[in-house]
């Protein structure tokens, strides 16, 4: 008999809901330490749904071998659970397993792992920059009060960090300005060390050198498209990509009327950034790519204009890893023989 297992997850602890094809339910709490032990009771029908969560990765290797699917929820987009006014453990579970034996569940891909730490070193990278960049704004918000305007260039480097530090100011601001320069210093640091890292482990990715070879794509950002796209086989067509990445407009439709808004944004930021900055680049060799750009520009601004590039850059990008393809001249499309 199949059997339907919905799963609330916890750190020490997850709660299992087993329901029938009867309708039957059956709940039971384990500890995580028996994890193995729950594996090994289960059966190769089952068919199991836990919310992606911290340790969903460890849960989610431990069972996959032994049931016949595992179904990985986005719990943002299962509102019957995120929205719910009976929030306990047991009725999370029960919700799960019932969707799942209906069909009804918001899945979440499961990636490789070196795709997986590769997509955490870019998101920490991203997380450290941001940081950066507020700290070198606290720098210029300060000079600024005092008069003093810095060019945008005047904290990128540690020869530039050291003339404001010698900048005459009060011994309070020279206090301060001090403190935030060494955190900018180590911020700078321990970003270099992830892209060292990121670099080096990029080329470990299925379909690096296939980026690498078109114009405006460098090796970071090779590595973090990548590590967000996982296999490209996943999407029937650029345009399912496209979704998956958030860069496809919003349509309500009622009646007779349907209106395209903005686009979603549904899908991970850090990779939509990335690839609207690499296609700003591809496009100062590419003709084609500049000569779309302009075209909406002229149209819609220049806002819209880098969306629908980068929408354009992503097709070239898709088609490149679906087909395996190397460039030996990205900008007149020529492939490596």
């Amino acid at each position: 008999m199949k059997r339907y297992l919905g799963i609330d997850l916890h750190r020490t602890q997850f709660t299992v809901c087993t329901r029938l094809e009867s309708g039957r339910t059956y709940l039971r709490q384990w500890p995580m330490r028996d994890l193995k032990v729950f594996a090994a009771q289960l059966r190769k029908e089952d068919e199991l749904a836990v919310e992606s969560t911290g340790n969903t990765r460890l849960f989610h290797d431990a069972v996959i071998e032994h049931v016949a699917r595992v179904a990985v929820v986005n719990p943002s987009q299962f509102k019957v659970i995120s929205q719910s006014v009976k929030k306990t453990d047991k009725n999370d579970a029960e919700l799960l397993a019932l969707y799942l034996a209906k069909g009804l569940l918001p899945e979440v891909r499961m990636k490789e792992r070196k795709q997986r730490e590769m997509s955490h070193l870019a998101q920490t990278r991203d997380l450290l920059v941001k940081q950066r960049s507020a700290l070198k704004a606290k720098i210029n918000n300060l000079l600024s009060a005092e008069g003093i305007n810095l060019k945008r260039e005047a904290l990128s480097s540690n020869k530039a960090l050291e003339r404001v530090l010698a900048v005459p100011l009060s011994p309070l601001m020279r206090a301060e300005t001090r403190v935030l320069v060494g955190q900018i210093r180590g911020l700078s640091q321990s970003i270099a060390e992830l892209e060292e890292l990121i670099e080096e482990e990029g080329p470990k990715l299925a379909g690096h050198a296939n980026l690498m070879s078109i114009k405006g794509i460098g090796p970071v950002s090779a590595a973090v498209l990548l590590s967000v796209i996982g296999d490209v086989d996943d999407f029937p067509d650029a345009g399912k990509l496209a979704a998956y990445l958030g860069l496809v407009p919003r349509v309500q439709n009622s009646n007779e009327t349907e209106h395209s808004g903005r686009i979603t944004k549904q899908g991970n930021k850090l990779a939509r950034t990335c690839l609207v900055q690499c296609a700003l680049v591809a496009k100062r060799y590419s003709s084609f790519l500049q000569n779309f750009y302009q075209r909406i520009q002229r149209r819609r601004g220049g806002g819209k204009a880098n969306i629908a590039l980068a929408r354009k850059f992503l097709g070239v990008i898709y088609h490149t890893l679906k087909n395996n393809w190397v460039f030996e001249d990205f900008p007149n499309f020529v492939l490596a023989s």
